[in-house]
C-alpha cells in the first residue's frame, strides 16, 4: 500500500510534486519496503515506464551511446545476456534496424540470453548461451557477418559478498570481451557493465591491448550508490593485429 506525500517544490503548473511513501506491510521486511520505495520514486523508472523500455537500464546505454556514439544507423550489434531487454530497444532505434529513417543505413539488432526473451519490434533474439564452443559462428551467422558493437549489461547472481561478486562480474566481463574478439569487425567497440573493486585490472590491460582506446565511465543514469560503471573500448585492432602488437 502507498500514498503520497506532498515534497517540496512545484511543478511547472504550480502543482505539489508528490513523493510515493510505501508503508510497511507484514511479512515484509524493511529493506523490501525501502527498495520498494526507490523504485517507485526513481525518475529513471518512472521515464522508462512513460517511453516504453523495458526498463531503467535503457537509460544508461542512451546516456554512453550520446556520449561516444558508438550506435551508427547501419550498425550490427550483438546484445549480451539482453533480457529483459532495454539496451535491445535503445539499439534498434539508434542503428535504424525498423528502416524508419528512409535516407540512413539500415542496422542488425541480435539478442542472446540463457532464457527467453520477449520479442522485441526491429530485433533478432535468440536463447543461447554465449559461452558455448559455436556461439560466436551461430552469432555471425544470423547478422550476416562480423559486429560492429558487442555490449553487456550482464552480472552474475549476487552471493551477498561484496568481493565474491566483484569477482564474479570480471570473470563475466573477461568471458565477454574473449567472445566480443571473435565476433568483432575491426574498429568496433565493446561496452559492458564492471564492478569497481580492484580485480579488473587484468581487464583493462586485456582492452588496451586490443582496442585504440578504453574509456571507464558511470552514466548520470547509474545509482550514485552502486559500484557499477561501464568499460567502452572503441577501435578494435582485430585478433592478428593486437597479436603483432603486444
Amino acid at each position: 500500500m502507498t500514498d503520497k506525500t506532498p515534497t517540496k517544490g512545484t511543478s511547472g503548473r504550480g502543482q505539489r510534486e508528490l513523493r510515493v511513501r510505501v508503508k510497511s506491510a507484514k511479512g515484509r521486511k524493511l529493506s523490501s519496503t525501502l527498495w520498494l520505495e526507490r523504485q517507485l520514486n526513481d525518475p529513471y523508472v518512472i521515464r522508462a515506464k512513460k517511453e516504453g523500455y523495458r526498463g531503467r537500464a535503457a537509460f544508461k546505454i542512451l546516456e554512453l551511446d550520446d556520449k561516444y556514439g558508438f550506435l551508427k544507423p547501419g550498425a550490427r550489434v550483438v546484445d549480451l545476456g539482453c533480457a529483459p531487454g532495454g539496451w535491445c530497444q535503445v539499439a534498434v532505434g539508434r542503428v535504424n534496424a525498423l528502416a524508419e529513417r528512409k535516407n540512413k543505413p539500415v542496422g542488425t539488432v541480435l539478442g542472446v540470453d540463457l532464457q527467453e526473451v520477449e520479442p522485441i519490434a526491429g530485433a533478432q533474439i535468440h536463447q543461447l548461451d554465449f559461452l558455448a564452443d559455436d556461439a560466436d559462428a551461430l552469432v555471425k551467422g544470423w547478422l550476416g557477418g562480423p559486429a560492429d558493437v558487442v555490449m553487456s549489461d550482464m552480472a552474475a547472481a549476487a552471493s551477498g559478498h561484496k568481493g565474491t561478486d566483484h569477482l564474479r562480474i570480471i570473470a563475466l566481463c573477461e568471458a565477454a570481451a574473449q567472445f566480443a574478439f571473435d565476433v568483432l569487425e575491426e574498429g568496433g567497440t565493446f561496452v559492458a557493465k564492471v564492478l569497481a573493486g580492484g580485480a579488473e585490472i587484468g581487464l583493462q590491460t586485456m582492452l588496451k591491448q586490443n582496442f585504440d582506446k578504453v574509456a571507464n565511465v558511470k552514466p548520470p543514469a547509474s545509482r550514485a550508490d552502486s559500484s557499477e560503471k561501464f568499460v567502452v573500448a572503441m577501435g578494435y585492432r582485430g585478433r592478428g593485429k593486437a597479436a603483432q602488437d603486444t
